[in-house]
């Protein structure tokens, strides 16, 4: 018998017509990589249902306020994640606020003479409306002020009167921690929007904030689950490091539980610049925010929605225009030039567009690795589609040799074995490849099929016979992100 049959014995006897199954050639098509998501923040600690460290699943904005508390950096993160993409599963997990940590606080002082009007105030790119009655104390304003911050639970901070000038409104980042310090607080953001005449709001930035906690207590609570996009709302070294090293893990061989994390941090170009050249890694991305009154994190959260959803989909079509859905643009006199953006390009920070109806885009998505473990200028995971495209390969390949070939035997090729064996040959196994390396060029993500004909490899390992070993070398599929034209012209 030439056959390998799974569950149908060879000593049966009794009269019948036995059948099984096989399912190992039933999909041909490529494999559709389950996304998943993991968003990690910090809750506002007191009366949460969720703990922190605490895995759990969130699928509209309202449940991520009621987990994690309305005005916390993990709800808002929730709440702009959902908005770019409400289709990918998405997980999150809090943190609580370091022990040793500060809050971040700034003020608001009110002054001049009181005419009627409406105060617009923002406060991490989200506006609160505080009227003005022309028989208003500058107190008064200062006390509406204060029960309208109050009454817009969504804010990342607090209010109350100064004790000692009832003019001057304290403001107390909610979340304590180094990320507070990047809070926008302005007024009059939109065109039309004025102070009411002769009225002054004088703004003290937030500062004060430090020590953040420390992500690496993520890890062990997360444990082997594969989360494809994770969104990290610091940028602090110590951070972005733990972020890194666990990252390069996930990404190893013995683990295949890949991850590409993104980030967003503010300040001046000089400093974005710096950020930008102290990190050197191929799965982390740092979006610069630089202008816009939305908080970093939540225009890492806008980025990882994006992300997550059209890398799903294709992971080697380039992210750039894509819109960062409730993500405020810069003022016009704010925003970097193109050869500003172009230098942090070359930082290892990525950049935003605005459209001319105000709309923030995605003008391309980078890595922040620049250089080789030699030191050696090497751009080869410089774009974010390059590590996507390469673990979607990786998965595809694996879940198709594992699905095809699960209880299979192993032997050399120029064996005249029985048609039906189950039996896997390194000729079979390069012939496996070549057809997958056809289901990725229908699919646009590879090309030139001769190269990588010519380059395979399959064979047998000469120190484990059980074991076969493939050398895959597809050149991925590049994009389009720059024209370059020369205009001829006659007279």
């Amino acid at each position: 018998m030439s056959i390998s049959f799974d569950s149908i014995p060879t000593n049966l006897r009794v009269p019948f017509v036995y059948a099984e199954f096989d399912n190992t050639n039933a999909v041909s098509g490529p494999a559709l990589m389950p996304y998943r998501n993991l968003v990690i923040g910090q809750r506002i600690a007191s009366g949460q249902p969720v703990a922190a460290l605490t895995p759990i699943r969130v699928t509209s904005a309202a449940q991520a306020k009621n987990y994690f508390g309305a005005g916390s950096m993990l709800a808002q993160m929730l709440e702009r994640q959902l908005q770019n993409n409400s289709v990918t599963e998405t997980w999150a997990i809090a943190l609580d606020d370091d022990g040793a940590a500060q809050a971040a606080t700034g003020a608001l002082t009110v002054g001049g003479t009181v005419s009627a009007g409406v105060i617009y105030l923002y406060i991490g790119g989200r506006r609160v409306k505080v009227g003005v009655s022309g028989d208003d104390a500058l107190s008064d304003i200062a006390s509406n002020i204060v029960d309208a911050i109050a009454a817009n639970t969504d804010l990342s901070v607090s209010a109350a009167i100064d004790g000692v000038t009832a003019e001057k409104v304290n403001l107390t980042a909610r979340n304590k921690g180094v990320a507070g310090n990047d809070l926008d607080i302005r007024v009059n953001y939109y065109d039309g929007e004025t102070l009411p005449e002769g009225l002054t709001l004088t703004i003290t930035a937030m500062s004060g904030g430090q020590a953040n906690p420390d992500i690496d207590t993520v890890w062990a609570a997360i444990g082997d689950e594969h989360y494809n996009v994770i969104t990290n709302p610091y940028t602090d070294a110590a951070n972005l490091t733990a972020l890194e090293t666990e990252l390069v893990d996930r990404w190893g061989p013995l683990r295949m539980i890949e991850a590409m994390a993104f980030s967003a941090a503010t300040g001046t170009h000089s400093e974005l610049g710096t950020l930008g050249d102290s990190r050197n890694s191929p799965h982390v991305s740092i979006m610069n925010g630089a202008g816009s009154p939305s908080p970093t994190w939540e225009i890492a959260a806008a980025v990882a929605g994006k992300v997550s959803y059209y890398a799903n989909i294709d992971p080697a079509r380039p992210f750039q225009t894509l819109t960062l859905d409730g993500i405020l643009p810069p003022k016009t006199q704010d925003r970097f030039t193109l050869q500003e953006n172009n230098l942090l390009l070359f930082d290892g920070i990525s950049t935003f567009m605005v459209d001319d109806g105000g709309l923030v885009r995605i003008q391309r998505l980078i890595t922040t690795y620049k250089t080789n473990p030699q030191g050696a200028e090497d751009i080869s995971y410089l774009d974010v589609n390059t590590p996507l495209t390469l673990g979607y390969l990786r998965y595809d390949f694996r879940n198709y040799i594992l699905r095809k070939y699960p209880r299979h035997k192993l032997g050399n090729d120029s064996t005249n074995y029985g048609a039906g064996q189950a039996i896997m040959t390194p000729k079979l196994g390069k012939a496996e490849a070549i057809a997958r390396f056809r289901v990725w060029e229908e699919q646009g993500l590879v090309e030139n099929i001769d190269q990588f004909k010519n380059d395979l490899i399959c064979e047998r390992n000469e120190s484990d016979p059980n074991r076969l070993d493939w050398y895959l070398p597809p050149d991925l599929m590049n994009q389009f992100r720059v024209g370059g034209a020369k205009i001829g012209f006659i007279l």
